[in-house]
């Protein structure tokens, strides 16, 4: 069983590239929405947290993780330790952008995420220029289903305003993808990245008889309030599922 974290319900469109890459591979997701968002929180306490996420995982069955969450990824290499395997989406974020493509690129993300470089040194390229941007308030927009409402629409065109000439942009927020109708409208002619299609990619390789077959079991726990993520997910994501509490 593969074990998938996010802070919040971002992760979901991880779990959608899932269902098209690995149906029959069963999903436990853990929502950590509980807790302090992992952009917030220090190194040190962001991978005791994550440490211990994974060790319940274990608990519950899984026997690998992906962290379907930029700013969690940024820890990824202090998580050698960990009770299971873990993979990142960063990596998948940065080879999702072809070699050949020389710039501009783009990327938006969180606080932590666009800080901590992993994107800009791995996108370097010479003769390609890339451009970052904090996207803070629109994951909290996703979250609270306040996407395409007049707040979240004048923060997304504040945010992009400066990436209008790229010739494509990550998002590296798995929160994003919910939203990138308004980002392809503030974008036009942009070509929109998202690195969970790559990193669901890398899973299904992993795991072949998973490829086809009847759809696996798809388990949703949280540390947050199950109806929230009940709700959000519909929203962003228009998927119905229903979430233990833990």
């Amino acid at each position: 069983m593969l074990g998938v974290i996010d802070w919040g319900i971002g992760g979901i469109g991880v779990v959608q590239a899932l269902d098209r890459s690995a149906p029959g591979l069963p999903v436990l997701y853990w929502s950590d929405a509980g807790a302090t968002p992992y952009g917030r929180m220090r190194t040190a306490e962001l991978s005791a947290r994550l440490s211990s996420v994974i060790e319940a995982l274990a608990g519950l069955g899984a026997t690998e993780v992906v962290l379907a969450c930029n700013a969690a990824s940024t820890v990824t290499d202090r998580l050698g330790s960990a009770a299971l395997p873990v993979e990142g989406i960063i990596d998948h974020g940065i080879s999702s952008v072809p070699d050949e493509l020389t710039g501009p690129v783009g990327v938006v993300a969180g606080r932590r995420t666009i800080a901590s470089g992993h994107y800009r040194r791995g996108l370097a390229r010479p003769g390609r220029r890339v451009l970052s941007r904090v996207a803070q308030p629109l994951s909290a927009h996703i979250e609270a289903g306040r996407v395409g409402s007049a707040p979240f629409r004048a923060d997304l065109a504040r945010i992009v305003a400066p990436l209008r000439a790229t010739q494509a942009l990550v998002l590296a927020c798995t929160h994003y993808p919910a939203a990138a109708e308004w980002f392809a409208a503030a974008l036009p002619g942009v070509t929109l990245i998202d690195p969970a299609d790559r990193l669901a990619a890398a899973v299904a390789a992993r795991h072949p008889s998973a490829r086809t077959g009847p759809p696996a079991e798809r388990v949703y726990v949280t540390t947050g309030d199950p109806d929230a993520m009940r709700r959000g997910a519909a929203t962003a994501w228009g998927v119905e599922l229903t979430a233990s509490a833990r």
